[in-house]
């Protein structure tokens, strides 16, 4: 194996310790930002009961206006019973005094259970205070763990970056392009080894498992520049060793 292949594959050796640091960093930031949308939700949530609760209590306090208004005409009607003058009158009274008491008594029922609904939501309001209290406590100690530990990552990222840097040195601008290019494609996974399969003059990608030409294994063998997977475009380094 040539400068140039040798150069891609140090390359990508500390390109994937890179990139292991750098998923490190990113899942520890992560975390932050997850602990911070679960605060937003339960603030969501609050504001979600708070609101539903007021349209509740609108409700209640229509009913007791109702049933006041009602109440009112219950004395009007018992007065009117004591001072009616035929039986016909007095009981039409009477049917319409114990028409409205029946009514009324729906109501009443109707405001209890919207006063426990109240209650209910309140209690609700009470425990996702507590949980937002709660996870802000949790959201502080993972934002002091995270701050620690991308410190750590960062200081690893950036001695690593100075190694990328200095094998990039080597490796010529064309084919270091490419070793980008592709590792973009394929998370940093770009140089792959030539598979020799049991059968003699078989070669596959050990990136994509597809075949390679004879040509291609041939010209890895002979020469040192980039040569390309046909199939997935991984840069194809033939394992020499095994030929020793």
């Amino acid at each position: 194996m040539g400068p140039v292949l040798n150069g891609l594959m140090k390359l990508q050796s500390v390109e994937n310790r890179l990139r292991a640091e750098k998923s490190k960093l990113n899942r520890c930031r992560r975390n932050v930002i997850i602990q911070e949308n679960l605060i937003r939700n339960l603030q969501s949530a609050l504001e979600a009961k708070k609101e539903e609760t007021q349209l509740t209590k609108v409700q209640f306090d229509r009913l007791e206006l109702e049933l006041k208004s009602r109440e009112e005409t219950i004395a009007k009607l018992r007065t009117s019973l004591n001072s009616a003058k035929t039986n016909k009158e007095y009981a039409a009274l009477l049917t319409q005094l114990n028409t409205t008491k029946a009514d009324n008594s729906k109501i009443e029922n109707q405001s209890l259970e919207l006063l426990k609904d109240i209650e209910t939501d309140e209690t609700e309001c009470k425990e996702i205070l507590k949980q937002i209290e709660a996870q802000k406590q949790t959201l502080e100690q993972t934002r002091k763990d995270s701050e620690a530990l991308v410190a750590k990552y960062q200081a690893s990222i950036d001695e690593i970056q100075k190694e990328w840097d200095e094998i990039a040195k080597i490796v010529p601008p064309v084919a270091l392009e490419t070793f980008k290019r592709v590792a973009e494609t394929y998370d940093g996974l770009a140089v792959t080894f030539v598979e020799e399969e049991s059968r003699e003059g078989n070669y596959s990608c050990g990136g994509c498992f597809m075949g390679i030409p004879a040509e291609s294994v041939n010209m890895l063998m002979t020469r040192d520049e980039v040569i390309r997977c046909p199939n997935c475009t991984r840069i194809l380094v033939y394992n020499d060793t095994k030929a020793n």
